[in-house]
């Protein structure tokens, strides 16, 4: 019985370190391009496979597998999350643009998720709400590059820190 009382704390502490050294940040990347041309922005979004699975799997009876589903299953939910988490507007306060998902492109660890918004070719910047992600991981980081007619921006978004404006 003293053994198990000193194995149990022992198993408890190695199960955490091995789940932190696997993981040990939270972060997404977003690459957004304005095309003028074809009057929307482009985006791409790198995310963490186990971050994505946990965030598909909240509120549902059994976790969500990414590689366990067809895409006809799987594009539905990613469509819905980028709805909830990434929202953007030509002013703030203002109704969110429409996204739409256009692809998908797995990696080792991660998922790049390919998606679109209408824009006027007029525009001159945007509001970005980002909070993939926020809710789950207290320290999450959520990293945006935008190149827009010639110039480049890098923006973080984090807890606290969801909305910002982007010019160009």
């Amino acid at each position: 019985m003293k053994f198990l009382r000193f194995l149990l704390p022992l198993v408890v502490l190695l199960t955490v370190s091995v789940a932190a050294w696997a993981h040990a940040y939270h972060a997404s990347i977003l690459e957004l391009r304005f095309n003028p041309e074809k009057q929307r922005l482009e985006m791409a979004l790198k995310i963490f496979t186990d971050d994505l699975e946990q965030e598909l799997s909240a509120g549902k009876p059994r976790p969500v597998r990414t590689d366990q589903l067809t895409r006809a299953q799987l594009n539905p939910l990613l469509a819905d999350l980028l709805r909830r988490s990434v929202q953007f507007s030509t002013r703030p306060n203002e109704a969110a643009l429409p996204l739409t998902l256009v692809g998908l492109q797995k990696e080792k660890d991660a998922y790049w998720l390919y998606f679109t918004a209408p824009l006027s070719a007029k525009a001159t910047g945007i509001t970005l709400r980002h909070q993939l992600l926020l809710a789950t991981f207290p320290d999450q980081m959520n990293i945006v590059n935008l190149e827009a007619k010639g110039q480049k921006q890098s923006l973080l978004f984090r807890d606290g820190e969801t909305q910002q404006q982007l010019k160009w």
